[in-house]
């Protein structure tokens, strides 16, 4: 099943997949306010829907995108500071919603991904990349600084290289960003991409839905912070949670029981 919203797709796959496609190859999939809108709608519409397990973003085309739309860029130069900040606030709550989705997030990427696109890979939980991919914070190049999706960046790539990168807008390919920590995984092409998400999709379906979601949360509870008393007593409540909530019973009696969990595809008898 398809739903499409102009140059966003929201595409339901099986096994409770949803994938949202940037679908405007004759731009390279630039993005402009529009755009971000649709994406934003597109990501609240899988965090609500129960059967969505899994998230993909990917985009169609030679290039996973080439950053802001240049009719959208032209807008911008004209609108006054006010407008300028309403637009910049929608693109920082675009990141924010994709970084904080519940959902595990697998971004593909291929060809060119420049500017905010680096920041949308920023925000994936894994990244898979081709070895033709080629990445740039180039906003410096055009006057300006890669504003909102610093923070993704930088927890990304480290402070070292982002100071490296956002000053200088050189272009590093998925090998480099492989060695950042931008990408996970790069393969040989995009066949090569799809098989290779192929394979996590059903890593995936085997983990519990409800706790890759707590796990996602305890990186942002935990990351960044001293491992002080608040730390570890947060920690011990999280597991003293998800052990006696219905799905953490469910996961240790199947697997007491050496059986399949209820929701791991397939027979689990």
């Amino acid at each position: 099943m398809t739903k499409q919203t102009s140059a966003v797709l929201l595409n339901y796959l099986e096994g409770g997949v949803s994938e949202i496609v940037l679908n405007r190859p004759d731009k390279r999939n630039a993005f402009d306010d529009v755009i971000i809108q649709q994406l934003i709608k597109a990501l609240e519409i899988t965090e609500r829907d129960d059967q969505t397990r899994i998230v993909i973003l990917r985009s169609e085309g030679k290039h996973f995108s080439a950053g802001a739309d240049l009719g959208w860029m032209r807008r911008m130069a004209d609108n006054d500071h006010a407008e300028n900040l309403n637009d910049s606030r929608e693109l920082a709550r675009l990141m924010s919603t994709l970084n904080h989705l519940s959902k595990p997030v697998i971004g593909l990427v291929q060809g060119a991904a420049y500017g905010g696109a680096v920041g949308l890979a920023a925000c994936c939980d894994i990244v898979l990349a081709t070895a033709n991919a080629s990445f740039c914070l180039s906003e410096v190049k055009l006057g300006l600084v890669p504003a909102v999706i610093s923070p993704y960046v930088v927890r990304a790539i480290g402070e070292r290289q982002a100071r490296r990168y956002f000053i200088s807008a050189e272009v590093f390919n998925s090998q480099q960003a492989s060695e950042y920590g931008l990408v996970h995984i790069v393969c040989d092409d995009e066949a090569a991409m799809h098989a290779r998400c192929n394979e996590l999709l059903q890593q995936l379906a085997a983990n519990g839905p409800q706790a890759m979601s707590a796990a996602k949360d305890l990186v942002f509870a935990v990351s960044h912070k001293p491992i002080g008393a608040d730390v570890i007593e947060d920690t011990a409540q999280r597991i003293a949670d998800i052990r006696v909530g219905e799905e953490g019973q469910e996961g240790l009696s199947a697997f007491l029981n050496k059986r399949k969990a209820s929701w791991v595809p397939g027979d689990n008898t």
